[in-house]
């Protein structure tokens, strides 16, 4: 896969490294002296294009006629919806990758704008940190969408309120589809009158605000919360 990197800064290396290191063809976009100077001490010169990749000559000269991808990955919005656009409208690209650094100017990162995919950093994390706050001892194992959608795993507790019931009896949220329960080491795939059993390991595909709905329906049940939280010493 051909791909075009606009931006040397951490992101843009970290991302050369790992395309370069599965195969891809890459060539990465940066002006900045000093910036240019730690690209040539960590990747190929072969792999470097000076210039700014808002300027159309340079973006064709870095490969956008033939690229599969370009990814504006810089520290700039305006110069990443301007790259993303040169991309699509300009060249033809046809898969275009935009870093969001200010939040508020997410709107802005649309297919109209010539942007496929829009990746808002500070809301990614955000969402990451809320989530492993929250779910107690679910595992997310695949992020999709953007972390829209999660691929998690969670074992069913004894004292849950799951434990004992068919699926058809719980009320599971309405983004959430159940993939596979395994067993003591058997796939099992669900059906309405499967029944979970203490320790199943459930594998869901899940929306980000029911992640947590689903946590309270596979976790501990509020019974064994209170039986298990510290009681205050008596004088």
């Amino acid at each position: 896969m051909d791909v075009i990197i606009a931006g040397g800064g951490r992101v843009g290396r970290f991302l050369a490294t790992m395309l370069i290191a599965r195969g891809d063809r890459v060539r990465i976009v940066e002006r900045r002296p000093a910036l240019l100077a730690e690209l040539a001490r960590q990747l190929p010169a072969d792999v470097i294009v000076t210039g700014s990749a808002v300027d159309p000559a340079i973006l064709g000269a870095a490969g956008a006629r033939t690229a599969h991808v370009v990814a504006a990955v810089t520290d700039a919005d305006e110069a990443n919806l301007v790259i993303a656009s040169l991309a699509r409208f300009e060249f033809g690209v046809p898969r275009t990758i935009a870093r969001v650094n200010e939040s508020r100017h997410a709107w802005l990162f649309a297919p109209e704008m010539g942007v496929d995919v829009a990746l808002d950093q500070a809301d990614i994390i955000g969402r990451l940190i809320a989530e492993e706050m929250s779910l107690g001892d679910m595992m997310t194992l695949l992020k999709l969408r953007k972390g829209l959608y999660s691929l998690v795993e969670e074992k069913v507790d004894p004292s849950s309120i799951a434990a004992g019931r068919a699926l058809s009896a719980l009320d599971l949220p309405a983004e959430c589809t159940l993939a596979a329960i395994i067993r003591k080491g058997d796939l099992l795939i669900p059906h309405p009158d499967t029944v979970l059993q203490a320790a199943d390991e459930v594998l869901a595909v899940v929306h980000a605000d029911a992640l947590a709905r689903l946590s309270a329906l596979l976790g501990p049940g509020p019974d064994a919360e209170v039986a298990t939280r510290p009681q205050a010493s008596r004088t």
